[in-house]
């Protein structure tokens, strides 16, 4: 088990930002009614916010950026270090950080770099911040955690089209002395990786003519090569297995019962599943707030968007103590334990379309 911790820093600030599009899977017309209906109530999604296709993660992610440096009173010039955490960047180069170092004028004295993790991305983003502040040497940073996962689903695909959204979103982390310490348990298990994958693309299996060629994997349904494949059974089988036995392992290290936190973050993947892992746990209903019904599954950001979008006030006017944990795609899983101290949360940010109404399935698959 890795598990580490980091003193010396804290969060400040956190923001998150959705696309104004919003789509009702009651209205996904490939499902009938009856199983549409069972569909929402088994995994919990609802309505989700999709991007045009002149919308990136990184747009979000800077307007949520944004709205803190305002809120907070922020000069850009303070920030020491950009970390983007997402599998949807601007480019396969250069990295999308540099970039939005740039657009935000964030000095060339500061470092920046990407993390291309998934629905585990939001903790292990924090360990890979926090390790680089506490001792002091770097006194604030910006980590901008985002997907926009519907550019990777087939409209034809029931198995995976109606679980994803988009979001981006932005946490300050600062150098502070004597705050208190944060826990992690990270894993990861690379033989599982075919679980949820793209199966071209990279530099393995370079992209093809025939890449793009929408195939019936079997019946009703259809996807090409660069699309989301996702193993739901497997997926399943992994976060039971796993997911509850980290978080114990933590809380056992740390000398803590479950019931000595506030609120349970879990990373946002199937209403079913994630509720299996609360009765695991013992955890009361209130103490695990959940965003699927309307936003659905939106990889890494689904933990600093739920904490924006159910938890807001409690961030502003209390001291909280959180377990967040996150699990899916690679395999890689982790959960912290993290104190908060009254932090800077604004409400959910709207991404304007910017004229464009067309979600990218509309374009890809119709």
């Amino acid at each position: 088990m890795a598990i580490v911790s980091i003193e010396n820093v804290k969060i400040t600030g956190l923001a998150a930002c959705v696309p104004q599009f919003e789509y009702n899977n009651n209205d996904y017309d490939l499902i009938p009614p009856a199983e549409r209906t069972l569909l929402i109530n088994t995994i919990g999604v609802e309505k989700r916010r999709m991007a045009g296709s002149k919308i990136t993660a990184s747009d979000m992610c800077q307007k949520a950026a944004e709205k803190l440096f305002s809120d907070m009173n922020i000069n850009p010039a303070e920030i020491d270090l950009v970390i983007f955490v997402s599998q949807s960047r601007d480019y396969i180069l250069p990295c999308t950080a540099i970039v939005l170092q740039h657009k935000m004028g964030i000095p060339i004295t500061s470092l920046a770099f990407d993390v291309p993790l998934g629905c585990s991305g939001y903790v292990y983003g924090l360990y890979i911040m926090g390790s680089m502040i506490e001792k002091g040497q770097l006194k604030k940073g910006l980590l901008l955690v985002g997907d926009i996962s519907t550019m990777s689903t087939s409209y034809l695909d029931p198995s995976t089209f109606p679980l994803f959204g988009d979001s981006g979103t932005a946490t300050i982390l600062e150098y502070s002395p004597n705050a208190e310490p944060v826990y992690f348990n990270l894993q990861s298990d690379g033989a599982g990786w075919e679980a949820i994958s793209i199966p071209e693309g990279g530099t393995r299996n370079f992209p093809k003519e025939d890449s793009f060629i929408l195939k019936e994997i079997m019946p009703g349904i259809k996807r090409n090569r660069f699309q989301l494949h996702l193993s739901g059974i497997d997926v399943f089988n992994f976060s039971l297995r796993e997911v509850a036995p980290n978080i114990k392992v933590l809380l056992a290290d740390i000398s803590k019962e479950a019931n000595d936190f506030d609120f349970y973050l879990f990373h946002q993947a199937n209403k079913l599943m994630n509720e299996t892992i609360r009765k695991k746990l013992k955890l009361a209903p209130e103490k695990v707030p959940y965003t699927l019904q309307k936003y659905g599954n939106t990889s890494c950001a689904s933990i600093p968007l739920t904490m924006v979008s159910e938890i807001r006030n409690e961030l502003q006017e209390k001291n909280l103590s959180l377990i967040l944990s996150g699990f899916g795609v690679g395999l890689s899983w982790g959960s912290v334990a993290i104190k908060t101290d009254k932090i800077v949360c604004p409400e959910v940010i709207e991404y304007p379309n910017l004229g464009d109404k067309t979600p990218i399935f509309k374009i890809t698959d119709k």
